[in-house]
């Protein structure tokens, strides 16, 4: 049987690590081939992540940086000439919900080829988020769907979806840190940067709504300016939050402060071990609200809504309108120990990509 995973960026490649281990120790006839678009393209947010992993893709697009449009159009002319050379598989697995995933679901879908969809089903609600339309366009035209946590399945069954393919099997990107944990523990990001001795927050941040605009960008300097005084701050600073930075003339402010520690984006390792180790996170992102949630670790996403809820439900994520006064108020419970601790969703437990070939086996 032949299973073609098509990834494109940082956290497809985090949700894949274990297929190909998997595969060999569950049927030696399932041939794993990733095929990697190049969406994330560099050395920083693509190679080292290979290296790290052991993952060299088998097959590379290479498409050019453009826009969402052109990158999609490329990908499916590219994936179409691969397919032509090497041969039809018997499913397409795309995760997430990112460009490259979409391009896939529509290749699969004017080729006649079953489709499989990691994270199926997460639903934001957000028409706003470009993710979004990804995730539901792919979804309209998933075969097999492999949810991470029970808010799918309700979405899927009030999209009336096949139920006898919908499949909840959990999250693939905790079989990595499940993994890899030997790996993240002795990282020696901590020491690198200073922090070993010291209470640290962890930030990402860099969603447009977050630093496109310069009156939140001054918010974001003032959320900054107050952690900074009882803790270290490690800033984990997108390029384009750079960018901003300086065109809204803000970056001084960023430079200057002597408790915030900007780093350019790090390997998987390193960023774990941050997450380990953190008092809290602050946070945009969506991925982190995982890894925190399995850790943990308190994390406070400045977002109206998330596509993860189980991470709020159940987890140790919290969600709030980005009003500087509320995440004070949410950083003191934090400190004087009311905070919620959370738990670890169901099978979040490293057996997920197993648990996903093992429905496929079935159906060969």
């Amino acid at each position: 049987m032949k299973i073609y995973i098509l990834i494109g960026t940082r956290p497809n490649f985090i949700k894949v690590t274990q297929f190909k281990k998997c595969a060999n120790e569950l049927d030696p006839n399932i041939k794993i081939t990733i095929i990697h678009t190049g969406q994330h393209y560099d050395e920083k947010m693509a190679d080292v992540f290979f290296r790290q992993f052991n993952l060299l893709p088998d097959h590379y697009l290479n498409i050019s940086p453009a826009s969402a449009n052109k990158q999609i159009a490329e990908i499916m002319i590219k994936l179409e000439d691969l397919v032509n050379e090497i041969g039809k598989p018997d499913l397409l697995l795309v995760p997430g919900d990112v460009n490259s995933t979409l391009a896939g679901a529509l290749f699969a879908n004017k080729s006649g080829i079953k489709l499989g969809h990691i994270e199926a089903g997460l639903r934001s609600f957000d028409k706003t988020m470009p993710e979004e339309h990804n995730r539901i366009v792919t979804d309209d035209l998933t075969d097999l769907f492999f949810l991470t946590e029970p808010s799918g399945i309700k979405h899927l069954k009030e999209e009336k979806r096949d139920e006898s393919q919908i499949h909840f099997v959990g999250n693939t990107m905790i079989d990595t840190m499940v993994a890899y944990e030997k790996e993240i523990e002795a990282s020696t990001i901590v020491q690198d940067l200073g922090i070993n001795d010291d209470k640290f927050v962890l930030m990402t941040m860099h969603r447009p709504a977050t630093v496109d605009n310069k009156m939140e960008f001054e918010k974001l300097i003032e959320l900054i300016d107050h952690v900074s005084v009882n803790y270290k701050v490690v800033f984990a600073i997108h390029p384009r939050t750079i960018k901003n930075a300086k065109e809204f003339g803000l970056y001084d402010k960023i430079t200057n402060n002597k408790n915030l520690i900007c780093t350019e984006p790090l390997d998987y390792f390193s960023f774990q071990k941050l997450v380990k180790n953190c008092s809290f996170i602050l946070t945009d992102s969506g991925g982190i609200q995982e890894e925190s949630t399995f850790r943990q670790k308190p994390c406070l996403t400045l977002r109206p809504n998330t596509e993860r809820p189980v991470t709020v439900t159940e987890g140790s994520n919290t969600l709030l309108s980005f009003d500087i006064e509320i995440v004070k108020s949410y950083i003191k419970t934090i400190e004087n120990g009311t905070y919620k601790k959370g738990k670890i969703p169901e099978l979040w437990d490293g057996k997920a990509t197993e648990r996903i070939l093992k429905v496929i086996a079935k159906i060969k």
